[in-house]
């Protein structure tokens, strides 16, 4: 699973200029992507064309 979670999150960083990405309506700025049952967490800087990811998290680690 990590190795699928850092592929994704490498896909991500090169396709951010097409995909269509979830905000967090608590937090301005951050994005979630789903890959199974994990949530990754980032914010894109255009300017820098960075995707920062903030944390790769298991969704029942959500619910506590």
């Amino acid at each position: 699973m990590a190795q699928r979670l850092l592929e994704k999150t490498k896909w991500i960083a090169s396709n951010v200029d097409n995909l269509r990405h979830e905000t967090i309506r608590d937090l301005p700025g951050l994005h979630k992507y789903a890959v199974a049952d994990w949530r990754i967490f980032y914010a894109i800087d255009r300017n820098e064309r960075l995707v920062d990811v903030h944390a790769v998290l298991h969704k029942n680690a959500l619910k506590q």
